[in-house]
């Protein structure tokens, strides 16, 4: 599980914007790229070529649930 304290120092590599923790995904809460994070073994894969592109409805959707929209 990623730590609160680690959470509030990752950010987005592509647009350093926050991440909400989603399952064992961390979500960019940037609009226009809206790209999700996986974590494996704890470790978040911050990679862009790696990470996946929301639809904006499910981005909304997880924005909604952590309180970001």
């Amino acid at each position: 599980m990623i730590s609160k304290e680690l959470l509030d120092i990752l950010c987005c590599p592509e647009t350093k914007a926050d991440l909400v923790l989603e399952g064992n995904t961390l979500v960019s809460t940037d609009r226009n790229t809206r790209r999700r994070y996986r974590i494996e073994n704890d470790i978040p894969i911050m990679l862009i070529e790696e990470s996946e592109q929301l639809d904006v409805a499910e981005w909304e959707e997880i924005m909604k649930k952590h309180g970001r929209l």
